[in-house]
């Protein structure tokens, strides 16, 4: 008997730990990637198209994503108004957005003032920001905060303008602040050190806000990504914003690749912890901003929901999409 138990338990043994072979995905470019897509489904592809290796790089560690470069700070010539200008709009009742047609900003209204979430380049900062303010019949001298995700000009140019005009505080991840404080010249101006966040982050209370503000180094040393609450015609929801996206020049640089990744998963916790319903970003290919914020002013349909709220599920497949294609990203560039 004692020898038939033992036989029993051992196959049993084997047999979960069959299954739970079975059942492990494997790591390859092609899973994570099938990963990916299906976490896009229909509502990601823009993202899943900019981040995810669907193809070999043209040279080794080139990686999928634009240029190391992009989008550092260099002073490009006001491009033509016709390609890149919008209007601002407002999306809830305490949240506008202020954004090109390629890059967001946005203004959150608070009881005691209005923190700027990015500021895009210098050239849109009095177009998109200041004049934008107005028109929506807000002052831009409420500006209390400026909360930058990340230190690249296409987000952080206007800061240095915000701070002095408004003497709005500028916010910060401390290793983006060290590459901001580092530069002798940048378009925009350099802004002076205000508030720096660490790896514990922070809340950010103005008024009857607060603001979660989760470190998630990856994209630069010091992204920030956010969880903070909108109202939709009353009714309180829990934003998930996400402070950086592109991979491109991560290469072989393996722990690179791995923080990406661990920060995307802390930030996909935190949204999961706020209950986080809406999911932004900073670049509107990637959130479809530009696109649903000209429908917010349109008649809701019976049964149509806000165009910006995708439900926890789709909060939650958005980062999914990230982490996976980060992973098969890795493994593209044999990354160690």
């Amino acid at each position: 008997m004692k020898h038939a138990s033992w036989t029993l338990a051992a196959f049993a043994t084997l047999l979960l730990a069959g299954t739970a072979g079975a059942q492990a995905p494997p790591n390859t470019v092609d899973a994570h990637i099938a990963a990916a897509r299906a976490a896009a489904s229909a509502d990601y592809r823009n993202t899943l198209l900019n981040l995810c290796p669907l193809f070999p790089p043209a040279q080794p560690g080139a990686g999928r994503g634009g240029a190391a470069g992009a989008g550092r700070g260099a002073a490009p010539a006001t491009p033509d108004r016709a390609n890149w200008y919008a209007p601002p709009l407002k999306v809830f009742d305490n949240l506008y957005w202020l954004g090109t047609r390629q890059h967001s900003s946005w203004a959150l209204v608070t009881s005691a003032g209005i923190i700027i979430i990015d500021t895009n380049f210098a050239w849109a900062t009095d177009p998109e920001i200041v004049e934008g303010l107005t028109k929506l019949g807000l002052n831009p001298r409420d500006i209390k905060y400026v909360v930058i995700s990340h230190a690249h000009g296409d987000h952080d140019q206007g800061a240095a303008e915000l701070q002095k005009r408004y003497g709005a505080k500028v916010v910060m991840g401390n290793p983006d602040w060290d590459a901001t404080l580092a530069r002798k010249e940048y378009a925009g101006g350099i802004p002076t050190k205000d508030i720096g966040v660490g790896r514990e982050g922070m809340k950010l209370t103005l008024g009857d806000t607060t603001m979660n503000i989760v470190f998630t180094p990856g994209h630069s040393p010091g992204t920030l990504s956010y969880t903070f609450p909108v109202k939709d015609q009353g009714r309180t929801l829990q934003v998930a914003y996400s402070g950086g996206t592109l991979t491109g020049n991560f290469g072989a640089d393996g722990p690179r690749w791995d923080e990406y990744v661990a920060s995307q998963k802390t930030i996909a916790a935190a949204a999961a912890a706020a209950g986080a319903t809406v999911v932004l970003s900073n670049h509107s290919e990637y959130d479809n901003a530009y696109t649903k914020a000209r429908l917010i002013p349109s008649a809701r349909q019976v049964g149509e929901n806000h165009p910006f709220i995708v439900g926890a599920d789709s909060v939650q497949r958005y980062f999914t999409v990230m982490q996976e294609c980060a992973m098969a990203g890795k493994l593209r560039n044999n990354a160690k």
